[in-house]
């Protein structure tokens, strides 16, 4: 026999669902850093309309860290300038950040040293950067216990940096660099080139002189005309693929 639903039961777990994400929804609205928000003012610079999602990883050395205007940080992203909490690391900021830079969730940045992401930087999830390595120069000696190595990192404009990428201390990426999902890059990257593998290595470049090689392998998506209003977006959405092929056939105006 089929157990009797309990209606009372069934509204009052709705009801507490929908409080409970009420509650969460406010919190995250609350509890995330701005330059207007108090927790923001620890920071050495953070730019206008840039937020850091609640909750934040770990974060510390907030006086030597530099947040450009208009950037993105995601849930969980942990920020860190120097070894450790607490240290006075100097007059320079270590750890800068341009504008409109995006940080997916779960990401790192690891600024021992000097670490820089430039503007307009697009980071998948769960991206880890770090300025510092460990050594292991002592084989009678935990590698844990031995001082790590720090070169510091530098990441170009324009780049788009894959889901669980690694860069490695003195990594040096040019501006509108394609790093692959999972790729591990240290050394120097040229401008406009891809990356993949672990290490990394370029799989493909773009010069002045000869385009992308190897070639693309599908044509580059077509940008949307200027002065198109977002009811036409909405229309073209709403058409089949018949009505498409029809308009594709038609001879460009002039």
């Amino acid at each position: 026999m089929p157990k009797r639903k309990n209606t009372f039961s069934s509204w009052r777990q709705g009801l507490a669902q929908r409080a409970v994400h009420a509650a969460w929804s406010w919190v995250q609205r609350n509890g995330s850093v701005t330059a207007e928000h108090p927790a923001g003012l620890r920071f050495g610079a953070i730019g206008a309309a840039t937020r850091l999602a609640f909750p934040l990883g770990t974060v510390f050395g907030e006086p030597w860290i530099r947040l450009g205007s208009h950037c993105i940080i995601a849930e969980q992203v942990t920020l860190t300038a120097g070894l450790m909490p607490g240290l006075d690391l100097g007059p320079d900021p270590i750890l800068r950040i341009g504008d409109g830079v995006v940080l997916g969730r779960g990401s790192h940045v690891i600024a021992d040293t000097t670490v820089t992401i430039g503007r307009d930087c697009y980071f998948g999830p769960y991206v880890y950067v770090t300025s510092t390595n460990h050594s292991y120069d002592d084989p009678h000696e935990p590698i844990g216990r031995q001082w790590p190595r720090m070169e510091p990192v530098e990441i170009g404009p324009g780049c788009w940096i894959g889901t669980g990428a690694v860069i490695l201390p003195g990594a040096r990426i040019g501006r509108n660099v394609v790093v692959a999902a999972g790729a591990v890059v240290r050394g120097t990257v040229p401008d406009h080139a891809v990356v993949a593998g672990a290490p990394a290595r370029v799989v493909r470049r773009w010069t002045t002189e000869d385009g992308w090689q190897p070639p693309l392998r599908t044509p580059a998506p077509v940008p949307i005309p200027d002065g198109t209003t977002p009811e036409q977006l909405r229309a073209l959405a709403d058409l089949d693929e018949a009505a498409v092929a029809r308009l594709a056939a038609l001879e460009p105006e002039g």
